[in-house]
């Protein structure tokens, strides 16, 4: 931990600074450490699993999954940075006001539900990590990570300049690792291209669509909506339009690098596994055991879950605050924040304790797939009041969203509730 505290600490001077320059810089330091505190959402475990089964099993075809995801993601982040600059409300307060009891408190539930989806990939994914690196029992490592919330608690009380400061540093981590072990299990250039041309089969293959949907679900993840609105509602802004167009490039700025990250995990998963005929690895463990003597590198393995680690550790950061946020939010309950977090925490480690003691450790990573895909099918509910409450004039005034923004957010609302609706069929009339 000695390297993260040492990035930490410029990452800390960097997000602390004063920016003396104009005040768009200034604009940009202030709104950078939000945007790239949801960004951290775009890379937690739940996208390891995908894009290693999604890599391993197809190749580099689900490269344009990944890239289609990442890009409708930055117009629906944009959209939730602008509600809550103009507003100054959160999407779950905007629910709480302006829907009717009853479906206020249904989206909460269902809300909470992502959240503890969420949660529970994050705990697998430390666990699986600490199990690799140091050998502890999945179990025990489960318990490790849910025992989290003390320094989580520790980092939201010393500011947000700190916590958005560690998550950079992590974040780099992350990065670092990924980038070496692309070079040393280097892709097919011609085929890496390719992959970002979407192929038919995607839809076609019942499997295939599933994999590509958990992929949308860890990518696209509802409680950033919420995190994202309350993030920058926090302060109202003295040029409200500008500062709307700085949260705009650096959203996407942050989900830009997300998606390099993302892309990575799948291309290390093809080049290493579904080169050479590994289509077969789906689990992380299975990954971790092969990448080593499959890369010809000793530590590609030490490294690729080194980076898991920094990715569970870090999504635990939004996982704390989203929950909070959308508890005060649609119900005005103001709760300490460890009694939160362990509400939380029981709501994720409860079913993964019963299916790894029932279904064995061999079932977490289904668990963890399947995870990302009931993200995906809760998305629509977090994305349609955001379009619904962006559009009002009443609630946005003069910034109310343009109509092309709007346009795109319903076209991605609607593609993925029938993406969505064509899975259900695929469970319940399965060919």
């Amino acid at each position: 931990m000695t390297v993260v505290r040492l990035v930490g600490r410029v990452m800390l001077g960097l997000t602390g600074a004063s920016a003396r320059g104009s005040s768009w810089a200034r604009r940009a330091t202030a709104l950078f450490g939000p945007a790239a505190l949801v960004a951290v959402g775009y890379m937690d475990p739940g996208n390891w699993a995908t894009d290693l089964a999604g890599g391993s099993a197809y190749g580099y075809r689900l490269l344009s999954v990944v890239l289609a995801a990442s890009l409708l993601a930055i117009p629906v982040q944009i959209l939730a940075a602008r509600l809550g600059i103009a507003s100054g409300r959160d999407l779950a307060s905007c629910c709480r006001e302006f829907y009717p009891r009853p479906v206020s408190l249904s989206l909460w539930l269902l809300a909470e539900i992502a959240i503890a989806a969420c949660d529970l990939a994050e705990l697998i994914g430390v666990a699986l990590a600490l199990n690799l690196l140091f050998g502890l029992p999945i179990l025990a490592g489960v318990l490790i990570g849910a025992a989290d919330a003390i320094f989580v608690l520790q980092l939201q009380n010393s500011g947000f300049s700190r916590l958005e400061a560690y998550v950079l540093a992590l974040m780099a981590v992350i990065g670092a690792c990924l980038g070496i072990e692309i070079l040393w299990a280097p892709p097919d250039a011609a085929e890496l291209f390719a992959g970002f041309i979407p192929h038919p089969e995607i839809i076609r293959d019942p499997a295939m669509l599933y994999l590509a949907i958990g992929i949308v679900g860890a990518t696209v993840m509802p409680h950033n909506l919420y995190l994202q609105s309350w993030l920058v509602s926090r302060k109202v802004p003295a040029d409200e339009r500008a500062a709307i167009r700085t949260a705009a490039w650096t959203t996407t700025a942050t989900l830009l690098l997300a998606f390099l990250v993302n892309g990575a995990i799948l291309v290390v998963a093809a080049a290493a596994f579904h080169s050479v005929g590994r289509t077969d690895v789906a689990d992380i463990r299975d990954a971790y055991a092969l990448l080593t003597p499959l890369a010809g590198v000793v530590g590609a393995s030490s490294l690729f879950a080194i980076a898991l680690l920094a990715s569970g550790v870090n999504a635990t950061f939004t996982g704390t605050l989203a929950g909070q946020i959308v508890m005060e939010g649609f119900l005005e309950l103001r709760m300490k924040p460890w009694r939160r977090r362990l509400i939380t925490r029981l709501a994720a480690v409860v079913p993964t304790l019963f299916v790894i003691a029932y279904s064995g450790d061999g079932a977490i990573g289904g668990l963890l797939v399947l995870s990302q895909v009931l993200l995906s099918v809760q998305l629509p509910f977090a994305l349609v009041p955001l379009l619904h409450f962006a559009g009002a004039r009443r609630i946005m005034g003069d910034a109310i969203a343009p109509r092309w923004l709007l346009v795109t957010g319903w076209t991605i609302a609607s593609a993925l509730i029938v993406i969505d609706a064509k899975l259900v069929f695929y469970v319940i009339m399965p060919s």
